[in-house]
């Protein structure tokens, strides 16, 4: 899943939630997200592209800080 916007992302099921993190190392989480948009997300040849199309601007969001960078603790 190379891309240049998205790092990689993850969905909850349970809580229909599904957390990005971007190329700058922050992170995000997308509430109620519906599987439909999570499956039709991991199809897209651009991630960014569908993200920019499908999530940002349709769905409350918050701010989750930043991943950590490996090997620090």
């Amino acid at each position: 899943m190379p891309s240049s916007v998205i790092r990689s992302y993850h969905y909850d099921r349970r809580r229909r939630a599904l957390d990005i993190v971007f190329q700058s190392r922050r992170r995000y989480t997308y509430r109620d997200v519906p599987e439909e948009i999570y499956e039709a997300m991991k199809a897209a040849f651009s991630k960014g592209e569908f993200f920019n199309r499908h999530i940002r601007d349709h769905f409350t969001f918050e701010r989750t800080g930043a991943e950590p960078q490996s090997g620090l603790s």
